[in-house]
């Protein structure tokens, strides 16, 4: 008699990414170069495609897939953007970030310190994805957090009026 499953598998978080890909075997490597990706597991579609992937990067699981554009899985670069960004904590977002752009990923948002206690910046990378990494510098209360928010969106607002 076989033992009863988990509902979220050992390893897994509730929540689990899948990224629609164009060249998937070409994005796998650049995960593991770029993020230190460890592939989980593989299996190869029709014609050399992939079509089904899981990495772990750090203590997450992404899956991934080459697109079917005949299907609705389509990669960022058919669709002509994403509306999604993928979060990614490190120790030190200034090397992994530098590691990434060295990789083939693209700047969008330079590293920077931000309001809400975080050194973040985001880049693209090959394949269409938004990536944000950051390394978490400063707990704050929700009150400092919006507070904070507050100047930024007003130094913004004056720095509009004077351009």
């Amino acid at each position: 008699m076989s033992k009863a499953a988990k509902p979220v598998p050992e390893g897994f978080h509730t929540v689990t990414p899948h990224l629609v890909i164009k060249g998937a075997a070409e994005a796998i490597e650049f995960y593991k170069r770029a993020f230190g990706a460890e592939v989980l597991g593989r299996m190869d579609g029709p014609g050399g495609t992939v079509g089904h992937a899981e990495l772990k990067i750090g203590d997450s699981i992404i899956f991934l897939a080459d697109e079917f554009p005949q299907t609705s899985c389509r990669s960022p670069q058919t669709l002509g953007g994403t509306t999604a960004t993928l979060n990614l904590y490190v120790p030190d977002v200034d090397a992994a970030f530098k590691r990434a752009i060295s990789a083939g990923g693209r700047e969008t948002m330079a590293v920077a310190d931000m309001f809400w206690g975080d050194r973040y910046g985001q880049l693209q990378d090959p394949f269409g994805h938004t990536w944000g990494i950051a390394t978490h510098k400063e707990d704050l209360t929700h009150q400092q957090v919006e507070e904070r928010a507050q100047a930024f969106w007003a130094s913004m607002q004056s720095q509009k009026k004077s351009a």
